[in-house]
């Protein structure tokens, strides 16, 4: 259920801040002179843990649901997801009153489904996989008329998730570097083309699981590596790149750091002890990424997305 699209440019990321800015928060960005002095260089965190749903996902579930003619959006949306995308979504769907389907695969976090539910979405349940995500979301969009909403491979999605880069770079002045986490691909495709409109020189890195490494071999090997089976603790991540958000990596020559599980818990950790905010492990890992990684990143000004703050709290990995 992923068709061919064409990313989205600047202009689109531009229409989806003014948009959504009245359904979306403004997070604030955040700094810590300990931080710093750890990774020897100067952190500027956007903290999409406080958006709405808790992630940086409503920002592209909120556009794409907006971008909907009134016609195609009484009919509601579908999408399949493990968690963030589906609560975001759902939320997105109530702002405009329609209805919002998700697929949830049996093993998603417990928290996060009882989000979904809670911001109203109607949860379909479905095998851990793909191709069931996929059957099962194909069917409800067939029974219901429903648009389908893709957790990443989709333009307004990805717009969406660039919109936080504009608020980080209006508010942090120039950056050197951006690092978000990968999974699927929307947030960091989106935040590329935007800083590269503002900063064609910044680098743009991305922070992805040992575990579920397919973005890192997929620009090793230079073609989509969709065979990787995930075993991360980052449920965010396990998601296979997409095929328009790998083009996107190419494009910006986004650099892909693989970072171990232990070291995304640490640096977990460390943003609640120093920074005091709640984050789960698939936003934490960006900063465990500079961390085990710091010749990339030493001296320069980077601008860290904390993705989403949505943690088990009765599964805490410590």
């Amino acid at each position: 259920m992923v068709p061919t699209i064409e990313p989205p440019d600047f202009a689109a990321i531009e229409a989806a801040a003014l948009r959504i800015r009245s359904h979306a928060h403004r997070t604030p960005v955040v700094r810590s002179r300990t931080l710093d002095a750890i990774a020897g260089a100067q952190l500027h965190f956007k903290c999409e843990n406080l958006q709405r749903t808790g992630a940086f996902k409503f920002r592209g579930a909120c556009n794409a649901v907006w971008s909907l003619d009134d016609d195609a959006a009484s009919r509601g949306v579908v999408t399949h997801s493990s968690g963030n995308h589906g609560a975001a979504l759902a939320l997105a769907a109530r702002t405009r009153g329609i209805a919002a389907h998700v697929v949830v695969p049996e093993g998603a976090v417990k928290s996060k489904v009882v989000a979904i539910e809670g911001y109203g979405g109607i949860v379909h349940r479905c095998a851990p996989t793909m191709a069931a995500r996929d059957a099962l979301a194909a069917l409800v969009r067939d029974r219901t008329g429903a648009h389908f909403v893709h957790p990443y491979a989709d333009a307004r999605v990805i717009a969406g998730q660039g919109t936080a880069t504009l608020e980080l770079l209006a508010e942090s002045g120039p950056l050197d570097a951006l690092i978000t986490p990968v999974g699927g691909g929307g947030l960091v495709g989106g935040s590329a083309i935007a800083a590269h409109a503002i900063a064609p020189a910044m680098a743009i890195l991305a922070a992805e699981p040992e575990g579920a490494a397919d973005a890192f071999e997929s620009l090793r090997r230079n073609e989509r590596v969709t065979d990787v089976v995930p075993d991360t603790l980052c449920d965010g991540l396990r998601g296979g790149i997409g095929a328009i958000n790998f083009d996107l990596l190419r494009i910006h020559g986004v650099q892909v750091l693989r970072v171990s599980d232990v070291d995304t818990v640490a640096a977990m950790r460390l943003i609640w002890q120093r920074l005091k905010l709640v984050v789960e492990p698939s936003s934490a890992i960006a900063l465990a990424a500079i961390l085990q990684h710091p010749a990339q990143f030493a001296g320069r000004r980077v601008g860290v997305v904390l993705s989403g703050g949505n943690v088990d709290l009765d599964a805490l990995p410590w």
